[in-house]
């Protein structure tokens, strides 16, 4: 099988191995991690680093391509406990560097960081994504959101659904009273 393999051209290499990832020999596996990291499959060459027992590689193929909740989990879950809570520390840090606030929030979660400071991040996050979004374009996805429940709820008469549409009923003219001073200013 090695001389097999060897023989194959690059791309046909990456097919064989992802296609057989769960049967890859374990004398191809260190080659196979490197050629699928090198391929930028980062989610197969982690997969066979893990099932081959290379953690090592596979946390380091994680914490290359920025992947640091999946690193730790690995590492949690190969008995590393202090390996993981570094990874969590340090995808934190590199997170909120980047931005990536959602997954800021699973590590902040995971090292078990104080309600505050979890809700910083939350709001931080909140601010970041709402960057650059117009007032008039959130007023038309809410809108559209509150066209999309009254169509939903078309017919139904059971209290909740009336109780809801009053609801929709009622900050549709809250929005319009607020357009029309608005506009008078």
């Amino acid at each position: 099988m090695n001389e097999e393999f060897s023989k194959m051209p690059f791309d046909q290499k990456v097919t064989f191995l992802t296609d057989n990832l769960r049967s890859v020999p374990d004398d191809l596996a260190e080659e196979g991690v490197k050629i699928l990291a090198e391929a930028g499959e980062t989610e197969y060459a982690t997969v066979l680093a893990r099932d081959k027992g290379m953690i090592d590689s596979a946390i380091q193929i994680l914490v290359d391509a920025g992947d640091y909740l999946w690193a730790a989990l690995i590492a949690k879950n190969s008995g590393r406990v202090e390996e993981s809570d570094k990874l969590y520390r340090e995808g934190l840090a590199y997170y909120i560097e980047m931005e990536m606030f959602g997954r800021a929030l699973c590590a902040a979660t995971a090292l078990r960081r104080p309600e505050g400071e979890i809700d910083a991040l939350f709001r931080r996050g909140i601010e970041v994504e709402s960057r650059g979004v117009s007032l008039a374009a959130s007023r038309g996805m809410i809108e559209s959101a509150m066209d999309s429940l009254e169509i939903a709820l078309l017919g139904r008469q059971d209290e909740l659904s009336l109780q809801i549409m009053n609801a929709v009923k009622e900050e549709r003219n809250r929005n319009e009273t607020r357009d029309e001073r608005t506009e008078k200013d």
